[in-house]
């Protein structure tokens, strides 16, 4: 028999789909150069709970886990949160500093079984049907304290264009961000103050620690969806106050949130935030949560636009400044690279859902387990006398 001065390149089957099998089997095959027979070793197969890393992510996440089985259950079992009134506070007032109190599972069960978390959820509830197949150029009612809000809120973004990056090696992280958060925190007080009444201007010692919370932090320059919550908590609070009213929740969305979303993109875009605990290609998205809730919202009923939708660049292009779930897909798409499905899985799985009133309390059963239950997004959460540790 004549004899080989090459190596083998047997003609090897397709690489194996995500598979079941466990242990490598050994195949005939044929050598490509002589034909003669040969062995063929298949490549250990992907695990499923490791699958291939067919997308690497245009920002490194701080965990890049696929979907726990355990959560997964836990949200398709969990009941749809409902609306609830906010309690309003009346004086005599005994505002405290809020700190923190969440450090284990267990206090994340005693939280959610508390009615501080219940009126706090029912409150993101009720400005997601505040919103309810609205435009965001739709009129709706503007308080003097939501212009307020508004008018601080484009401040926080003037000061991004009078603190440029600065020139550094490192992709993520500029520290000018830092320069920005400072002049936060000297002028978190004075902000307030520009809105609150006589009456309630002692209640910066508890509101400031939530504003100041809602835009990152200033250490790890980083943002994620426990900043996003501690947002919600300060327009939470102002509620509890009687300063935001519920004739006002649809401009809370409209108004504050969509300028809330804007501040917060441009600071990403521009120092180059790191995502705070993301999920990588398994999460909703690397930063953002309720502006998917509020989005999605206002999709219902919509004659035209359905969750498929989101893969039509035509409606991305024309829609997306008046619905904020499709301008978060436009994001995205603009700061990932690759397939969407590969990047986005999760939100490329919600296409198939067939309605935008199944998206949303899908979304807001998922926001209560993935962040209002997860102890490394609430173990940062305040608590004072506005939302009580009970």
């Amino acid at each position: 028999m004549e004899s080989h001065d090459h190596q083998h390149s047997p003609k090897s089957p397709q690489t194996p789909s995500p598979p079941t099998a466990t242990a490598a089997t050994t195949t005939d095959a044929t050598c490509r150069k002589c034909g003669s027979p040969t062995t063929f070793t298949p490549p250990q197969p992907w695990s499923e709970v490791s699958p291939p890393p067919t997308y690497r992510p245009i920002r490194s996440p701080a965990i890049n886990l696929p979907p726990n089985n355990h959560s997964q259950q836990a949200i398709i079992l969990a009941p749809v949160p409902k609306s609830q009134k906010v309690p309003l506070v009346s004086p005599p007032y005994h505002f405290l500093l809020p700190t923190k109190r969440i450090l284990s599972p267990d206090d994340i069960r005693r939280f959610l079984d508390s009615d501080a978390a219940k009126n706090f959820l029912g409150f993101i509830v009720a400005l997601s049907e505040s919103i309810r197949s609205h435009k965001i150029s739709d009129p709706c009612h503007l308080s003097p304290t939501i212009d307020s809000i508004v008018s601080i809120t484009e401040t926080l973004i003037r000061w991004i264009d009078e603190i440029p990056p600065l020139q550094q090696a490192s992709r993520y992280g500029n520290l000018s961000y830092r320069t920005w958060h400072d002049r936060l925190a000297e002028t978190s007080e004075s902000l307030m103050l520009s809105f609150l009444p006589d009456d309630l201007q002692s209640a910066t010692v508890e509101i400031v620690p939530y504003f100041a919370d809602s835009f990152g932090n200033s250490s790890r320059i980083d943002y994620g969806t426990g900043h996003e919550t501690n947002f919600a908590a300060w327009l939470y609070c102002l509620a509890r106050l009687g300063l935001i009213k519920e004739e006002d929740y649809q401009a809370v969305v409209a108004r504050v949130f969509v300028k809330y979303l804007e501040l917060m993109r441009k600071l990403q875009l521009v120092y180059c935030l790191e995502p705070a605990g993301s999920h990588g290609v398994w999460g909703l998205d690397d930063y953002h949560f309720l502006p998917f809730i509020f989005g999605s919202s206002q999709l219902i009923d919509h004659k035209y636009i359905k969750p498929k939708s989101i893969h039509n660049q035509d409606i991305l292009d024309n829609f997306s400044n008046e619905y904020l779930y499709l301008e978060c897909i436009a994001f995205v798409k603009k700061v990932k690279k690759g397939l969407f499905a590969e990047h986005s899985p999760l939100l490329d799985d919600i296409t198939v859902v067939h309605t935008w009133n199944k998206v949303n309390s899908g979304l807001l059963k998922m926001y209560k387990v993935e962040v209002l239950e997860k102890v490394p997004i609430m173990q940062h959460f305040l608590f004072g006398s506005l939302i009580k540790w009970e």
